[in-house]
């Protein structure tokens, strides 16, 4: 009999757009593994929706897009959810002891970009102001940068705005050598436009990582730095699931656009958790979740590896790519972990 699969993300509401492409993906692996998906909608509640995924008792609960969702998700989950959607560390053990994370946490986003610029010169004492959302998200990221900017010898500022208003902060931004936002796209796209008319050494943001700036700033965009779960450069041979290239030609067959990283992650849970079942040998929830936490391999999406006292995701490393001529390019060094 084949295997059961619930898959609980945003369908509808303001998270719908990447919560579809998760669903897309991950009905890509189910159809190449022969298991039965079904997808349903976390807006309004993915609490409400993940109590009504678990009582249809499938094999496997993967979990939604966005870290609000997926924190409320795990918190009324009574099983194991597969985390692919919610870049938090925050949804670590003892207090989410049945989630599996895929994803790296944001805390690593803009931490990644500054040290990508220490590796490329910007040296000790170099002033750092980071401009962030007073959301969990926001918080997260920007200690994350901060932690990064006092390991790397950088002084940084912190200014912080209410979600949507990032243009009423922009007046009390200190100068600096480098600019670090994160906010919603929203907010990026404005702070972004800002920064453009100021001299900075580098700027980087977490919506520069995505396509989607460029068309929303169009040439403003060249320069800037941004963090990224997947970048597709065709160069990976995982040693689990098909590479990107297969995926990203499939998937554009069948939504005419180019994959982001969010339908990536959704994929590789799903190659993932057919490798734990390969190991566990049954598709018993907590068995599968064991072999989870021991195991260290590569798919599309990266390196898959979790620390084994908090469960957070260790692996996977996040990208950092630079805007120029319109396009994004890799410019990180990618450190080797063990």
């Amino acid at each position: 009999m084949a295997a059961r699969a619930v898959l609980v993300t945003p369908l509808s509401g303001p998270l719908a757009r990447f919560g579809k492409a998760g669903a897309s993906a991950l009905a890509l692996w189910a159809e190449r593994s022969g298991v039965n998906l079904e997808v349903i909608d976390a807006h309004p509640s993915a609490a409400s929706a993940i109590r009504a995924a678990e009582a249809s008792r499938p094999d496997v609960v993967f979990g939604p897009y966005g870290s609000g969702p997926a924190l409320a998700a795990a918190a009324a989950s009574k099983g194991v959810v597969w985390n692919h959607g919610g870049a938090t560390a925050r949804l670590a053990r003892p207090a989410y002891p049945g989630v599996v994370n895929v994803e790296s946490p944001a805390n690593r986003y803009l931490a990644a970009v500054l040290e990508t610029l220490a590796a490329d010169g910007i040296g000790e004492g170099s002033e750092v102001v980071i401009i962030h959302v007073d959301t969990g998200f926001g918080r997260e990221v920007a200690e994350g940068a901060a932690v990064a900017a006092r390991r790397l010898g950088l002084l940084w500022r912190s200014v912080t705005f209410r979600p949507g208003r990032a243009r009423d902060v922009l007046a009390q931004v200190p100068a600096g050598d480098v600019l670090l936002s994160a906010g919603s796209f929203d907010d990026d796209v404005a702070i972004a436009q800002w920064a453009s008319e100021r001299r900075w050494r580098a700027v980087g943001l977490v919506a520069a990582g995505v396509d989607e700036l460029r068309h929303a700033i169009g040439d403003r965009v060249e320069g800037l730095y941004g963090p990224c779960q997947w970048f597709d450069d065709r160069t990976d041979d995982p040693a689990d699931g098909p590479n990107s290239e297969w995926f990203s030609h499939c998937y554009r067959d069948a939504n005419v656009t180019e994959p982001p990283y969010p339908a990536a992650a959704a994929f590789a849970a799903g190659v993932i958790w057919q490798r734990c079942v390969k190991e566990a040998r049954t598709v018993e929830s907590l068995p599968v979740r064991a072999a989870s936490q021991r195991l260290d391999t590569t798919t599309l999406f990266g390196r898959f590896r979790v620390d084994p006292v908090t469960g957070v995701q260790t692996g996977h490393q996040i990208r950092v790519v630079q805007w120029r001529g319109g396009q994004r390019v890799l410019v990180d060094r990618p450190l080797h972990r063990t």
